[in-house]
């Protein structure tokens, strides 16, 4: 069982930094590219460019943007038409970055269906329920939701480094509750006609 113990620690990093990017795709990045520039997070040298001092500060110019952008009205719902797959994208890579010691075939069809998957499935709801504030509140509700997402990522992200075995049980809870709530608040979309009329103004 010990043997294995590795594995499943990188597992929980994986899943965790992975879920931290369906709520900001830059902050999960940066604060590993930050623990692996301070020597906290050991990586693969495949992956030693996200530890050097121009990765970090890219990345913390690209969270500092992304987050102050999501408080900019309208922007925030056109961002959230290009998050998603940059979720997907980066939640696959944080996955990835976590299991260099296998094959890559195995390694990127775990990090596709678990780490972007994830990251997917809670950028997704995310931005459905961005969509339905902004045409429930006229986007009053928004900066609310964008400071609950600034947080919720640190949290995991710091947790996912620090805590993987409580990251891991937050990302089932979180996904179970996406997956309960994420079909209502897409239905309460499609069926609201001054959501739709919203959607169209901006698209």
């Amino acid at each position: 069982m010990t043997e294995y113990l590795p594995l499943l620690i990188s597992l929980f990093i994986g899943i965790g930094l992975a879920a931290a990017t369906g709520f900001r795709v830059f902050l999960p990045i940066f604060f590993l590219s930050l623990g692996t520039y301070l020597k906290i997070i050991p990586l693969d040298s495949s992956y030693s460019w996200i530890g050097t001092l121009p990765a970090v500060i890219a990345t913390g110019i690209a969270t500092i943007t992304e987050i102050i952008a999501y408080y900019i009205p309208f922007v925030d719902n056109v961002l959230d038409s290009i998050t998603v797959p940059l979720a997907t994208i980066a939640g696959s890579m944080l996955f990835a970055s976590q299991f260099t010691e296998i094959s890559s075939w195995i390694q990127w069809s775990l990090a596709i269906i678990a780490g972007g998957g994830t990251a997917a499935t809670i950028s997704s709801v995310l931005a459905g329920t961005r969509a339905a504030s902004s045409g429930t509140t006229a986007g009053i509700a928004n900066p609310i939701i964008s400071t609950v997402e600034t947080i919720s990522s640190t949290l995991m992200s710091v947790f996912a480094i620090f805590l993987p075995l409580l990251a891991g049980i937050l990302v089932v809870i979180i996904l179970f509750l996406a997956f309960k709530y994420g079909k209502k608040i897409l239905n309460k979309i499609k069926r609201s006609p001054k959501q739709n009329h919203f959607k169209d103004s901006i698209y």
